[in-house]
């Protein structure tokens, strides 16, 4: 049943949320997850932030935690001897694609800029333009109550940073002012950019080891 939700979820509970909203959305085959999926999803290195190093017991708790509120629970009607686990997020927010593939890169990987979410979401949905994100966080922000924040630009930061409130409100955190002669360098915006980039294909290649670990571990439940 759809209805206005006030949950807080604790870091856990957001990284086991988004890791099932992820597969759901990028690797249909092989959800709802097993617990042993879910937490190699949940541990992942790529598009993660922070890595988690979790255990089956705190994951355990987690998926407690998420079936209180109705966010998840063991999957209904699977003829698997393993038990498996889904979301229900569109059960209770009724989120379309594009909003669900926002908040879920909000979940995995915190506060993001428009342009970080465009790219890294782009695996659950395509997004044609930078406004078509920033129209979706803006409805995502207008909901009663609201699930997204915006929060103020960073001193020298060209986009502002959004992040979800599905684990309560964020406060805007401190950063030193870096001397105006640094803020300006062009040469520390390129070197930005170009670790920015290098950081994005390493974790691109990650993950595609994660991926194929996991399906390494799905076909050894039918050896």
């Amino acid at each position: 049943m759809i209805r206005a939700m006030n949950v807080v979820l604790t870091a856990v509970e957001a990284r086991v949320l988004g890791a099932l909203i992820e597969k759901d959305i990028t690797t249909p085959d092989y959800y709802p997850l097993s617990l042993n999926a879910l937490i190699n999803a949940c541990n992942q290195k790529s598009n993660r932030d922070p890595v988690m190093n979790l255990d089956e017991d705190v994951v355990r708790d987690a998926l407690r935690g998420l079936e209180d509120n109705d966010l998840a629970s063991a999957a209904s009607g699977s003829d698997s001897r393993v038990t498996k686990y889904e979301h229900h997020l569109q059960e209770s927010f009724n989120f379309n694609r594009l909003e669900t593939a926002v908040l879920c890169e909000l979940l995995l990987r915190g506060l993001q800029t428009p342009g970080e979410l465009r790219s890294r979401a782009e695996r659950m949905h395509r997004f044609d333009d930078l406004s078509e994100v920033q129209s979706t966080l803006q409805r995502l922000i207008q909901r009663e109550p609201p699930v997204v924040k915006l929060l103020p630009r960073q001193p020298g930061a060209k986009e502002p940073r959004y992040c979800h409130l599905l684990s309560g409100d964020v406060e805007p955190q401190p950063h030193l002012r870096l001397p105006a002669e640094r803020t300006a360098s062009v040469d520390l915006v390129d070197a930005e950019r170009t670790t920015h980039l290098e950081k994005e294909m390493a974790d691109l290649r990650t993950e595609l080891e994660d991926l194929k670990r996991q399906f390494a571990d799905f076909q050894k439940q039918f050896q």
